[in-house]
C-alpha cells in the first residue's frame, strides 16, 4: 500500500510556504519518504500561489518532483485565480467531500 501524505495549505506567508510546505514535499519525493505527496490548496493560499512568481515556480518544480497540487475549485473561484493555478498545473475542483474523507479516514494530513 502506497505511504500517501496530504498538505493542507491554507496560509498566505510566503516564507511558510517556501520554506515548509514546498521545500519540504518536494524533499518527500526526491528523498522517498512517502510515496505520494499532495498539497490542496485552500483560502489564502491560492491568492499567494497566484501573485507570487517566486511561489510559482517552487510549484512547477515541485510537480516536476512529483508532487501533486490540488485547489479548492470554492475558494479560487472567489479570489478570481482558477485559471492561473490551472496554468501552473495546479488540478481545480471542489474539494470539500475530499477533505472530509481524508479525514473520517485517518489518512497523513498536515494543515499549515
Amino acid at each position: 500500500m502506497a505511504q500517501k501524505l496530504y498538505i493542507l495549505w491554507t496560509t498566505d506567508n510566503q516564507i511558510t510556504a517556501e520554506k515548509m510546505v514546498l521545500m519540504y514535499s518536494q524533499n518527500c519525493m526526491l528523498k522517498h519518504w512517502w510515496d505520494e505527496v499532495t498539497i490542496i490548496i485552500w483560502g489564502a493560499s491560492a491568492q499567494l500561489a497566484n501573485d507570487n512568481p517566486m511561489i510559482q515556480e517552487k510549484i512547477k518544480m515541485a510537480i516536476h518532483t512529483g508532487v501533486k497540487f490540488i485547489a479548492c475549485k470554492g475558494c479560487s473561484d472567489q479570489l478570481n485565480v482558477s485559471d492561473k493555478l490551472s496554468e501552473l498545473g495546479v488540478e481545480v475542483v471542489y474539494w470539500g467531500h475530499g477533505l472530509t474523507e481524508i479525514i473520517q479516514n485517518g489518512e497523513k494530513l498536515i494543515t499549515i
